[in-house]
């Protein structure tokens, strides 16, 4: 027997949330939601800075994604490139074969002073692992160490070989999530 309500109910049904989603609404009404994403990132950016260098070398109007974009498009400085060999503890040789770069054509930045737009891409994406991997493991020689040591979640490669293409790269930030929020890695 169908009994109707007298009074409106104040919680939402599902058809208002597909409603919403339909109407290309935002699905949460109160935006807690949106300002913890905002604030992680915020520090996802910041912790990729530092490991590019700092403001100080990328520039200080560096303050948010867009603007770490277009220092990309820019090219980054060649001192990068140094800051980023000595945050994740490998070699010049190293650092290019995970960047799928030759150690010759990174050496002859240093004297162009900007980095093509290919390669501050890449350098990103290396950076952007290795602050992912800092926030989980800890110190940067467990970084080093974990960078370079093969890793059955990635089928028996190392991360930093993994990380040549932008699928490999998903793949391990996948990886230091697991790690990170206590799963099977």
């Amino acid at each position: 027997m169908f009994v109707p309500r007298t009074r409106r109910s104040r919680v939402p049904s599902y058809g208002d949330a597909s409603r919403r989603f339909r109407q290309g609404l935002p699905q949460w009404r109160n935006g807690d939601n949106c300002r913890y994403n905002r604030r992680q990132m915020v520090n996802e950016l910041n912790a990729v800075v530092k490991e590019l260098g700092g403001r100080g070398l990328l520039g200080n109007k560096v303050a948010a994604q867009r603007d770490l974009s277009n220092v990309i498009r820019k090219g980054f400085p060649h001192e990068v490139v140094g800051e980023l060999m000595r945050a994740s503890g490998l070699t010049l040789k190293e650092l290019a074969d995970a960047l799928d770069l030759s150690p010759r054509s990174l050496q002859r930045r240093r004297r162009t002073g900007r980095l093509a737009r290919f390669e501050s891409d890449r350098l990103y994406r290396l950076a952007r692992i290795v602050a992912l991997a800092q926030a989980s493991l800890g110190n940067r020689e467990s970084v080093t160490h974990w960078l370079k040591s093969a890793n059955r979640a990635l089928g028996g490669v190392a991360p930093i070989h993994a990380i040549d293409t932008e699928p490999g790269a998903r793949e391990v930030e996948n990886v230091l999530g697991r790690i990170a929020y206590g799963g099977i890695s």
